[in-house]
């Protein structure tokens, strides 16, 4: 029965006013609040860590969706070129391949060694080669399965299957925000569309659900849907948000209290008031055309090809949300299926020149406007995929899935610059010495936050769940 004081029901009411504020429901507020009250809080000796002392207070996570070749971008392997066009022994199909396996194929980039490390790198990332020597790089990483979903799980949530939190989640719900105006944890999409698994990789899964990442579409003219009211509504002032805020509030509340056991309604509540925050502050921090022109150039903002305006764009916005606060932001190249990402099956030589351009300007400009910024101290910056591609043809000139061996870099605070751990064999095709996992990457990130890998946990159908499940290492030689 409805209360006397709410003549309408709840789901009406929320209805009627609410939808404009409905997508940042589910979206991060604050670590410092309730719903982290049974959380050991950040500790300031430990330079905000939860178990031990920090060297990072804040990520960027740029993720090349669809499976970025290795030997074409930063695993040089001249045994390709000796064994180019000879067919493999087996004349079965490989299993986890999508299709019959081809003859070995070599590069058809020119690879060359830069910096004092010596480090190769493909002539399709120019701009990054020229900053070798600040990266870490992952020469032998390894997956657990060859399709794009579970993969895709796997690097950001720590599992095949869904349902999981992500990595972002985990960092919000043990660290919290360093700001009260804007979210702990953004993700920036690529224009052309979401990855693979949709919102999934995104998920604060079965932690509260205000751990959530929030998603921002740059490329709109509102990149946050309906976080102010359109031009007809004229009556939606700022008084009577807050009035109609605070009713909501009262309503909320009192719902949440009939049913303790929800988090969505807590996530709503702290939804509305990072709304009214940023109201405030998103405005000005979404506005990347207030940098000077030097810097809009640097980030290739005006570049003619679309798909680099964009990723140069999000790259851009990156860079000034965690200058401002965000903790965590996740930068996507790439939509989820056949075509303008970096799962190129049919044709190599075509699909990858375009999907590389648009990443290595702006990518290289992150790197260098952090530094400058100041931000370099205390700020990581990874580069990944889901996995990475075969060293034999696929059709003529494509290359197939491959989770045997890919490649990853890390930059920033707390890394050991201009080194490589693992290689992998000869051809690129299994991680040879050196093996590491998406579950040793995540075990590494948390060290560098602070965070004993497995002691962040959280009690869920009876088990104490943790994003690195029953694995992971911290990756220690890349440590500086």
């Amino acid at each position: 029965m409805s209360s006397p004081a709410f003549p309408s029901s709840r789901r009406g009411f929320l209805g009627a006013i609410g939808g404009g504020f409905a997508g940042l429901a589910l979206s991060q507020l604050l670590g410092r609040d309730a719903l982290a009250a049974d959380l050991p809080t950040p500790r300031p000796e430990f330079n905000g860590g939860l178990h031990h002392r920090a060297k990072v207070k804040r990520v960027i996570q740029l993720f090349m969706n669809g499976g970025a070749s290795p030997m074409d971008l930063f695993d040089y392997k001249p045994k390709l070129a000796e064994l180019h066009g000879q067919k493999l022994g087996s004349t079965q199909k490989l299993e986890g391949a999508t299709s019959m396996q081809g003859p070995i194929m070599k590069s058809p980039f020119e690879f060359a060694q830069h910096g004092q490390s010596g480090r190769w790198v493909s002539s399709l990332f120019p701009e990054q080669a020229k900053l070798v020597d600040e990266m870490a790089f992952l020469m032998a990483m390894q997956g657990r399965s060859n399709v794009h979903g579970q993969s895709a799980y796997l690097m950001n949530n720590g599992f095949l299957l869904p349902g999981f939190p992500c990595m972002g989640a985990w960092i919000s719900y043990g660290l919290g925000s360093l700001a009260d105006n804007l979210p702990t944890f953004v993700v920036l999409p690529d224009a052309r569309g979401l990855p693979y698994n949709g919102r999934g990789c995104f998920t604060a899964g079965f932690l509260p659900a205000v751990h959530q990442g929030t998603m921002i579409k740059s490329g709109t003219p509102q990149p946050i849907p309906d976080l102010f009211a359109g031009e007809k509504f004229a009556f939606a002032t700022r008084e009577a948000d807050g009035d109609g805020l605070a009713l909501l509030d009262k309503m909320n509340r009192a719902h949440a209290a009939e049913h303790p056991g929800d988090s969505r309604l807590d996530a709503r509540i702290a939804g509305y008031e990072l709304a009214a925050k940023m109201q405030l502050s998103a405005p000005e921090a979404f506005d990347v055309m207030r940098e000077p022109e030097s810097a809009r150039q640097a980030y290739a903002l005006d570049s003619t090809d679309k798909s680099t305006a964009d990723f140069g764009k999000r790259c851009l916005l990156a860079t000034r949300l965690i200058e401002r606060g965000v903790r965590f932001v996740q930068v996507w190249s790439g939509p989820e299926g056949a075509t303008n990402n970096w799962d190129n099956h049919s044709n190599i030589l075509t699909q990858l020149p375009p999907m590389a351009a648009s990443v290595d300007k702006p990518i290289a400009a992150l790197l260098r406007d952090l530094r400058a910024r100041g931000l370099a101290d205390d700020t990581l910056v990874i580069w990944t995929t889901e996995f990475g591609r075969t060293p034999f043809s696929q059709g003529s000139q494509g290359r197939d899935h491959n989770s045997g061996s890919f490649v990853s870099w890390l930059w920033g605070a707390g890394i050991k610059p201009g080194i490589a751990h693992g290689q992998s064999d000869d051809w690129g095709y299994q991680a040879a010495d050196g093996k590491t996992t998406g579950y040793d990457l995540h075990a590494t990130i948390f060290d560098l936050l602070g965070i004993d890998h497995t002691k962040l946990t959280y009690r869920t159908n009876g088990i104490d769940r943790r994003l690195t499940d029953v694995h992971g290492k911290v990756i220690k030689e890349i440590l500086a």
